[in-house]
């Protein structure tokens, strides 16, 4: 007799229905093999699973044991096995039948029949719902996680002694309910605040329809000038994370192990700030098992390139992709996986290399041929990717010794989310932005007047633009309307989109 227990494995951050089958055979040799694709870690489940039901005092089958993981096809990674061969081995003859018919199960054991926790248990819990399945076992660290992922029961199971107990209908385990006025309560924003930040008032209105809109942004302005610390405060002025970004964002970072320990739910807005020195598969994600990089933890969120001319070509090219698609295909042998990659792309940078070039007291000691190579560091194609350049100036004494805060980062989200939400109304859909919009969308919502058209004329043929920058533009002015709450973009709007896109020809000509 073969027994079917019902696992869940991971391919990107899905999850993807798998069958442990196990049978007794007639054989010479007493014996136990695994088969069906698994990596060394699922080999070692056999161990774990033979020593923790000794530890627990449960029955196995014993004598010619074939374990199969279906489908064969598929590789098998991970400990999370572990549970669920333990459950389709044990003797039901000597411990008692156990029902798991429209259950899952998923867990690492100790070697005490401890269940420890996994990674990616929600995007479990969700593809155990979509296969049809009323329930899911799952460590008791990750049971709030899981529950996230509505239409499927989930219990927290703290050993394998206690679950065999309820699945035998003896001392039944309580189910993990989510709460949405839980999370709600619990959602926060970024500590950090703009009234903190002392002038720079060009910048920050920049930052604010970057922000609105979801477009990229460079910063460029000597040492000292405060792009760090504008950048670090993005967080703090976009809206709370939606519960549907809420569950996309923790798939990703609970599949990357990066869930801290307590949280069921990210609730944050990420901000990633990788260091220049980071490879180009740190970057997109990638490794002999692939794993999310910095572009997908950053997903609703913020990735912040500081000192970007510094990241070498391959990595920095990395970003083309998923600027355009806003997720990221990563392929190796073994199969391809794909990651969301929705976010604001920050980048801050010095005007060349020893960082003073254009201020007006600090000489700069590059030659030209320095300044433009260091500039040229940065392709056109990416930079034609970004939407808003602008420049961050040094403040004079007026400024740095001004007591009166500026204005706190609540009072630009407020005007952020009514952006938003006119925005929102538009397009029917609360998760849409305008940097988000596809070329239709733009033909239809990005129409100008005609003293808009003619100065989109002139900047057009004036500074060279391209047609991905020329549709860049439009979507800014967009935004710039949304501020305004206005149908049409008008004359002034884009101006301030074409105004906000000038350092092309001071710095990168």
């Amino acid at each position: 007799m073969v027994k079917v227990i019902a696992t869940l494995a991971l391919n990107g951050i899905d999850g993807i229905p798998v069958s442990v089958e196990a049978g007794r055979f007639p054989g010479a040799q007493p014996r136990v093999i695994l088969i069906g694709l698994p990596d060394t870690a699922v080999k070692e489940a056999l161990e774990r699973v033979h020593t923790a039901a000794r530890s627990s005092a449960i029955p196995l089958i014993n004598g010619n044991v074939t374990v199969n993981l279906a489908p064969a096809d598929v590789k098998k990674e991970g400990s999370s096995f572990d549970l669920p061969i333990l459950i389709s081995m044990v003797d039901e003859a000597k411990s008692g039948i156990l029902n798991t018919e429209g259950k899952a199960f998923a867990g690492e054991l100790s070697l005490t029949g401890e269940v420890k926790p996994i990674n990616g248990a929600l995007s479990m819990a969700a593809a155990a719902r979509d296969a049809g399945l009323g329930e899911i076992y799952l460590p008791e660290a990750n049971a709030a996680e899981a529950s996230a992922a509505e239409g499927i029961n989930v219990y927290p199971v703290k050993n394998v002694l206690q679950l065999c107990r309820h699945l035998r209908g003896e001392e039944l385990i309580p189910k993990t309910i989510f709460s949405y006025e839980e999370f709600a309560r619990n959602s926060v924003i970024n500590g950090l605040d703009y009234a903190d930040v002392k002038g720079q008032d060009t910048a920050k209105k920049a930052i604010e329809i970057a922000a609105a809109g979801s477009h990229n942004i460079l910063l460029i302005g000597p040492p000292g000038s405060g792009k760090s610390m504008l950048a670090s405060r993005i967080p703090s002025i976009m809206p709370p994370l939606s519960l549907s970004e809420a569950i996309e964002t923790t798939k990703i970072h609970s599949v990357a192990g990066m869930l801290r320990h307590g949280v069921s739910l990210v609730s944050e807005r990420p901000y990633r700030s990788p260091h220049h020195t980071m490879s180009p598969a740190s970057l997109a994600g990638g490794g002999k098992n692939p794993k999310p990089g910095e572009i997908s933890l950053a997903h609703n969120g913020v990735l912040f390139l500081d000192e970007f001319p510094e990241f070498d070509r391959p990595s920095s090219e990395v970003l083309r992709q998923p600027l355009e698609e806003r997720k990221i295909h990563i392929t190796r042998v073994s199969g391809t996986v794909t990651y969301p990659a929705s976010l604001i792309l920050v980048c801050a940078m010095n005007p060349c290399r020893c960082g003073w070039f254009g201020h007006p007291t600090h000489p700069c000691t590059c030659s030209t041929v320095s300044r433009q190579s260091y500039i040229a560091r940065i392709s056109g194609p990416l930079l034609d990717r970004i939407d808003i350049q602008v420049e961050v100036p040094s403040l004079d004494y007026t400024d740095v010794s001004r007591l009166k805060p500026a204005e706190s980062s609540a009072e630009i989200r407020a005007r952020i989310c009514a952006a938003r939400k006119f925005a929102a109304e538009r397009f029917g859909d609360p998760s849409m932005s305008n940097g988000l919009m596809t070329p239709s969308q733009i033909r239809k919502h990005c129409v100008l007047d005609e003293g808009g058209d003619e100065l989109m004329k002139k900047a057009y043929v004036s500074q060279s633009l391209s047609a991905r920058s020329y549709d860049r533009i439009l979507k800014v002015a967009r935004t710039a309307a949304d501020f305004d709450s206005s149908d049409d973009i008008r004359k002034r709007h884009l101006a301030l989109a074409l105004q906000l896109r000038t350092l092309d020809k001071k710095y990168f000509n």
